[in-house]
C-alpha cells in the first residue's frame, strides 16, 4: 500500500475546467491534488479552516462506551504531514504505509486508550496513535469531477464555487441532509454524502 504525499492545490478558472470538460488536471488521491474553482483567481493553496465541529451520532452510537468517551466511528483528520500506519495498536506492530498529508479525513472505527483504528479515504484500515489525530473535521473531493458548492442548503442552488477532485476542505457543519464546507475563502453547501468525510455511516466494510 502506498503513502498519502502532502496535498498540493490551487485555483483553476471555471472556464477552463469547462473547456476542459471537467476533465482532473491533478488526478490522485496518491497525491491529493485538487482545487477550488471559481471566475478570475489566481493559484493559491487551499487553507483548511479551523471548524471543530464533530460528527453528530445516533444514540445508539453515543452510549456506546469507549476508552476516549468519544463514539464510534467518528471522523478525525490528520494533525501532522507525516503519520506511520500501523498493522495494530502498538509500535512493536508492522509499519504498513505513511500518511504524508496533514488534515486528511479519517473514520474512526475502534480505538484502544493510545491507539485509533482509522478509515481513509481509499478504504485502507490501519492503526495510527491518537497524538497524530485531531477533532478538526474536514471532507475530500473522491468522485471523478468538481463538485459545486451550492450557495443555499437546497437543491437547485447556485453553485459559488467548486471543489476540484482530491481537493480537501475544512467541514463546517452538517444540518438537515446537507453540509456546509469551506476552502481558501469559498463556502458552499454539498448533500450530506457528496464528500468522503461528511457521511456518518461506517466508510469501510
Amino acid at each position: 500500500m502506498g503513502a498519502f504525499p502532502a496535498p498540493a492545490a490551487a485555483l483553476i478558472s471555471e472556464t477552463l475546467i469547462k473547456a476542459a470538460g471537467y476533465g482532473q488536471g491533478e488526478a490522485r488521491i496518491k497525491t491529493l491534488r485538487g482545487s477550488i474553482v471559481r471566475r478570475g483567481k489566481a493559484p493559491a493553496m487551499i487553507a483548511l479552516g479551523l471548524a471543530t465541529v464533530l460528527a453528530s451520532h445516533g444514540a445508539t452510537a453515543a452510549e456506546r462506551v469507549t476508552p476516549s468517551g468519544y463514539p464510534v466511528p467518528r471522523y478525525v483528520t490528520l494533525k501532522f504531514p507525516k503519520v506511520n500506519a500501523r498493522a495494530g495498536p502498538g509500535e512493536d506492530h508492522k509499519l504498513m504505509f505513511v500518511y504524508r498529508s496533514r488534515g486528511l479525513p479519517l473514520q474512526v472505527v475502534a480505538e484502544t486508550s493510545e491507539w485509533r483504528r482509522v478509515c481513509d479515504p481509499e478504504g485502507q484500515v490501519a492503526w495510527v496513535h491518537k497524538r497524530v489525530t485531531d477533532g478538526r473535521r474536514a471532507a475530500i473531493n473522491m468522485s471523478q469531477r468538481p463538485v459545486p458548492l451550492a450557495r443555499a442548503p437546497r437543491p437547485g442552488a447556485q453553485p459559488a464555487a467548486f471543489l476540484s477532485v482530491h481537493a480537501l476542505a475544512s467541514l463546517v457543519r452538517c444540518q438537515k441532509g446537507w453540509c456546509k464546507v469551506k476552502a481558501d475563502g469559498a463556502a458552499g453547501w454539498v448533500r450530506e454524502g457528496a464528500l468522503w468525510g461528511t457521511a456518518d455511516v461506517p466508510q469501510c466494510h
